[in-house]
C-alpha cells in the first residue's frame, strides 16, 4: 500500500471522520462489480457448532475473522499470502473470512503482475492522509458484512485493512457516562480480538481522537516488519493497545511468513501460538459461564426455553417463552399500552318507538 498518493476532489472528500449509510450512488457501485467473501474455513461457525452436536464431540469452535485486505488487492489475495505462508497448525485452529473491499482500485495496484486483477481498495485518502473519501460508507459496508457472515470475534487486516481494523474497536466503544453506541458497528457484537499487519493510525485528528482516546483493551497480534518503511508508524500505533502481543520479523511491508524458513521462526510462532490459546481460553470460558447460565434458568423457570449464544452479551435478554403469553385487561405486550377501548354502538330495545 502506497499512502501518498491523493485520490481527493475538491467535491467528495470528507475532513475528519463521517459515518453514514451508503448513498444509492454506493449501492449502484456495489453492484457494478463482484464481490467475493472467500471462506479459508471449512465450515461456518454455526454448522461447526452442528456438527459438534451430531457427533457428541466437546470440541472447541475455532475463533472467526473477518480479514481485510491491503490497498489495491482483493480478499481472494490476502488469503493466499496467509494460506500459504502460515503454517497449518496455525490457520487450522482459526475460522477465517476474506472479503473484497467496496470499491475498484481507482489507479495501479502494487500487486500487478504478482497477482491478476480484480483490485479494490476501502476508501481514498489524501497525500498527508489526513482526509478520506467514502470514509463512512466504508464503515457501513464492513458492518454489513459483519451482519451477513457474521458473528465474528475479531479482525484481522493488513495495511489499509489492518489501519480500519486497529481503528474500529475504538469506534465502536460505547462513550460517556450513560454508555451510548458508538460511532461505528453499533448492530454487531463487540470486536474482542484483532490481528493487525503493517498498518498505522488515522492522522486526522477528528478521528484519531474518536479511534485511540482511550487504551483499546482487546488482545492483539501486531507484526512489524524491520524493513517495512511503516515501521515507526506501526511502532507508534503499539501505544494505543493496552497489552499487545508482537511478532517482529525482517521483510518489508507485506503479510509475513510464519513456516519453518522465516527468520526466528520458533520464536514468532510461538508467539502467535500463545495468542491462539488465548482467544481460546477466553471462549472456553465463555461457553462454560453461558451453559451455567442455561442451567440456572432451567432451573429457576422450566417452563422458559433460553436461546443463548456468545454473541449476546446480556445472556437473559433474549429468552423465548414456549407458551404463549396473554395478558388480561385493556393492555398489549409492546409497551404494555393501554389499548384505546373500542366505541360501543347503541342497541335498541324493542320497546323503543320507530
Amino acid at each position: 500500500m502506497m499512502l501518498p498518493v491523493s485520490h481527493s476532489s475538491s467535491n467528495a472528500t470528507l475532513r475528519g471522520y463521517v459515518v453514514g449509510v451508503p448513498s444509492p450512488s454506493f449501492a449502484e457501485r456495489r453492484s457494478r462489480h463482484r464481490h467475493v467473501t472467500v471462506k479459508a474455513g471449512a465450515m461456518s461457525r454455526f454448522e461447526e457448532e452442528e456438527e459438534n452436536r451430531r457427533s457428541g464431540e466437546e470440541r472447541p469452535r475455532r475463533p472467526r475473522f473477518l480479514c481485510l485486505h491491503g490497498f489495491r488487492t482483493s480478499g481472494d489475495i490476502m488469503r493466499q499470502q496467509v494460506m500459504r505462508k502460515w503454517p497449518a497448525e496455525v490457520t487450522a485452529r482459526l475460522d477465517l473470512v476474506f472479503a473484497d473491499a467496496p470499491y475498484p482500485a481507482e489507479g495501479k495496484s502494487d500487486v500487478e503482475g504478482m497477482f491478476p486483477p480484480p483490485y479494490y481498495e476501502w476508501f481514498q485518502f489524501d497525500k498527508k492522509f489526513v482526509e478520506y473519501r467514502n470514509f463512512g460508507e466504508c464503515l457501513a459496508y464492513i458492518e454489513g458484512l459483519m451482519i451477513k457472515d457474521g458473528p465474528f470475534d475479531g479482525l484481522m487486516g493488513f495495511s489499509q485493512g489492518g489501519i480500519l481494523s486497529a481503528a474500529l474497536p475504538g469506534l465502536q466503544a460505547r462513550v460517556g457516562r450513560y454508555r451510548y453506541p458508538g460511532l461505528a458497528l453499533t448492530r454487531v457484537p463487540k470486536v474482542k480480538y484483532l490481528v493487525i499487519m503493517g498498518a498505522i493510525k488515522f492522522q486526522s485528528p477528528e478521528v484519531a481522537e474518536k479511534a485511540y482516546g482511550t487504551k483499546i483493551e482487546c488482545p492483539t497480534l501486531h507484526f512489524i516488519g524491520e524493513a517495512d518503511w511503516l515501521k515507526s508508524y506501526s511502532e507508534a500505533l503499539l501505544e494505543s493497545f493496552a497489552d499487545p502481543f508482537v511478532i517482529r520479523h525482517s521483510k518489508g511491508h507485506t503479510v509475513p511468513r510464519l513456516g519453518e524458513f522465516a527468520v526466528n521462526y520458533q520464536k514468532n510462532l510461538e508467539v502467535m501460538l500463545k495468542f491462539l490459546q488465548k482467544i481460546e481460553d477466553d471462549i472456553s470460558l465463555d461457553a462454560a459461564i453461558l451453559d451455567v447460565k442455561e442451567k440456572e434458568i432451567r432451573t429457576l423457570a422450566p417452563w422458559i426455553r433460553p436461546s443463548i449464544s456468545p454473541e449476546r452479551p446480556n445472556p437473559t435478554a433474549h429468552i423465548r417463552p414456549t407458551a404463549p403469553v396473554t395478558l388480561s385487561g385493556p393492555y398489549s405486550l409492546r409497551g404494555l399500552r393501554k389499548r384505546p377501548k373500542a366505541p360501543v354502538a347503541a342497541v335498541r330495545s324493542p320497546t323503543d318507538g320507530g
